[in-house]
């Protein structure tokens, strides 16, 4: 019988951290034409059973609005950071993304010993151990609960802000580059909720806030 994927990332985390309080960070985000990205860290109760639990890309809207409640109110603990598109435009992607992992890190109840942090690069800035794991959120257990709620968070950012922009529909799309996306930005122009500094959105005077 197939190992569950909450059970394989559990155990793999296990073997990694050992006897570590960890924190799982991942961010959503970073490739959207328009909106913000989001951070979030997650400590997780140590043997907990985590039914159900993966990588957000790898679960519906409704099972990661169900795992979102569960890391909400069973992990030991949990924040998350958000920077909009002026600050991503006026710094960039990558270190907007690094930066709202350590904020998020930073505002953590209980202080991890070892960090995980999805993709390539640690994070600047931390005191504590770290270590980047590519595919990190397919990997270990706490990076997977903080990919749910980052992607959640932002989600739900978006559907709401759909509602000042309803010509967009952020709320579909989320800011990706789709081909309705797209053809409304064409039409349209970007607005506020736009990245600037994103091709091919390409404001070339950004504003100063």
């Amino acid at each position: 019988m197939k190992r569950p994927v909450w059970r394989r990332l559990a155990r793999d985390e296990a073997r990694l951290a050992g006897d570590a309080v960890v924190a799982g960070v991942d961010e959503a985000g970073r490739g959207p034409l328009a909106g913000p990205v989001v951070a979030a860290a997650v400590v997780l109760v140590v043997g907990g059973k985590w039914h159900g639990l993966d990588d957000s890309k790898n679960v519906d809207p409704k099972t990661r609005a169900a795992l979102y409640a569960r890391v909400v109110f069973e992990a030991r603990a949990f924040s998350w950071t958000v920077f909009g598109p002026r600050v991503i435009d006026h710094t960039n992607i990558r270190r907007a993304s690094l930066t709202a992992m350590q904020r998020s890190v930073e505002k953590l109840r209980v202080r991890p010993e070892l960090v995980l942090v999805d993709g390539k690069d640690e994070i600047p800035g931390l005191t504590v151990r770290q270590h980047a794991l590519v595919d990190g959120d397919a990997r270990m257990i706490s990076i997977a609960a903080a990919s749910i709620l980052a992607k959640v968070v932002r989600d739900r950012i978006m559907e709401r802000l759909d509602c000042v922009w309803p010509a967009y529909g952020f709320a579909r799309h989320k800011g990706y580059a789709t081909p309705e996306h797209l053809a409304v930005l064409e039409r349209l122009g970007p607005c506020a909720l736009h990245r600037y500094s994103f091709s091919p959105v390409c404001v070339q005077q950004l504003p100063l806030v």
